[in-house]
């Protein structure tokens, strides 16, 4: 079971902006932020994280996806990670896991730079951001979607539609998706001065990434635990960009061996 609230939170420059949140569970605090695959990619798992732990997960929508409204000067994923530190300050949260996966991945790494003590650790699942020279993320806006399925699934047929297929309604609801994704990340999904502002890092992290990604590969997903400090890079067989809605087991078990631990096994 799950609750849906609206949280208006206001950030300096851009004014209020009303937050959709999905909640689920209670307990120790997860974050837990979506690709450009939007909230449904990870609403299943969400509910099974809670139902099978004791743990509180929160799954936001990024604003100007799924039908919801993105102030125009609401974009970059700098501006969403201050957007979701704000919300854990007004949560009052502490002791704070930030999942992320894909571009969800990137905003976390983007929120743990900030340095908010209120979060204790990070996961990373097949995340995009990184400028990995001889690695690109795929390009994602000049893909077809079945393009887009081939790349993102270890076996993307359980996973395919036609989108001519949609209704109107759900037609607009995925090109406000794209537009936003476009907003927030970029046609590249990369930052070239990442890398360098991960070095700084102090906080535990935990890197995921399924050995069938085709958006970004193996050698990215090392590359982005190599760019963090107290990182620990996990392959997982058989799941692909989107290992979340692929394997959600395999994902839940490495994150949940870790946060069993306090992330203590993540330093080197």
């Amino acid at each position: 079971m799950s609750t849906t609230t609206i949280h208006t939170v206001t950030l300096a420059g851009i004014g209020p902006v009303e937050l959709t949140v999905a909640e689920y569970g209670a307990g120790q605090p997860f974050l837990l932020l979506h690709g450009g695959a939007g909230p449904q990619s990870v609403n299943a798992f969400a509910e099974l994280f809670a139902t099978t732990n004791d743990v509180r997960v929160l799954a936001p929508v990024h604003p100007g996806f799924d039908g919801t409204a993105r102030p125009e000067n609401l974009s970059g994923v700098t501006a969403l990670a201050a957007l979701y530190d704000a919300l854990l300050e007004q949560l009052d949260l502490a002791d704070v896991t930030v999942i992320g996966n894909s571009v969800g991945g990137w905003i976390t790494a983007e929120i743990a730079l900030l340095k908010n003590p209120r979060v204790s650790g990070i996961v990373l699942i097949d995340a995009v951001g990184l400028d990995v020279p001889g690695h690109p993320v795929a390009d994602f806006f000049s893909l077809t979607m079945d393009e887009v399925f081939a790349l993102s699934f270890h076996n993307p047929d359980p996973f395919r539609f036609d989108p001519a297929t949609l209704p109107p309604a759900a037609q607009a609801v995925a090109a406000g998706n794209r537009a936003a994704l476009a907003a927030y990340a970029g046609v590249s999904m990369t930052d070239p001065g990442l890398s360098e502002r991960l070095a700084g890092l102090e906080i535990p992290a935990l890197v995921l990434w399924g050995d069938s990604d085709g958006v970004v590969d193996v050698e990215y997903g090392r590359a982005y635990a190599a760019a963090i400090p107290l990182a620990r890079f996990q392959l997982l067989p058989d799941t692909g960009h989107s290992s979340q809605m692929e394997t959600p087991d395999q994902v839940l078990r490495a994150i949940w061996d870790c946060a069993d631990t306090d992330f203590s096994a993540f330093a080197r």
